[in-house]
C-alpha cells in the first residue's frame, strides 16, 4: 500500500482546508493512522490519529480545530482544518501503521498567511 497526500495549499489565516490521504490498497485492517507535520529546523509533531475501532486523538495545539476521519470506501482518510493559524504552517504528512507496515505518505505543504 501507498499513501497520497493532498489539499494542501494557501490559506488566510481563520480560514479553512481539508487534507486527504489516499492509499493504494485498502484501509481497513490499519492499526491507526495518523496526520503529522513538521516546519523547518523542527522534529515532526503528530497532528491526529485514527485507530483501528474509530477513536481519534489530538496534538493540544489543534484540538476543535482540525478533525480526523476516514473513508473505507474511498481508501482515504482526511483531516479537516477550520480556524487555522500561522503557527499551523507545515508540510503534512500521513502515516498508516500495522503490525509489519508502517507506511508514510509524502508531504503536502499548507501555507497560512496572517
Amino acid at each position: 500500500v501507498q499513501l497520497q497526500a493532498s489539499g494542501g495549499g494557501l490559506v488566510q489565516a481563520g480560514g479553512s482546508l481539508r487534507l486527504s490521504c489516499t492509499a493504494s490498497g485498502r484501509i481497513f485492517g490499519f492499526d491507526y493512522m495518523g496526520w503529522y507535520r513538521q516546519t523547518p529546523g523542527k522534529e515532526r509533531e503528530l497532528v491526529a490519529t485514527i485507530y483501528g475501532g474509530g477513536s481519534t486523538n489530538y496534538a493540544d495545539s489543534v484540538n476543535g480545530r482540525f478533525t480526523i476521519s476516514r473513508d473505507f470506501g474511498k481508501a482515504t482518510m482526511y483531516l479537516q482544518m477550520n480556524n487555522l493559524k500561522p503557527e499551523d504552517m507545515a508540510i503534512y504528512y500521513c502515516r498508516a501503521v500495522k503490525r509489519r507496515a508502517d507506511i508514510w505518505g509524502q508531504g503536502t505543504q499548507v501555507t497560512v498567511s496572517s
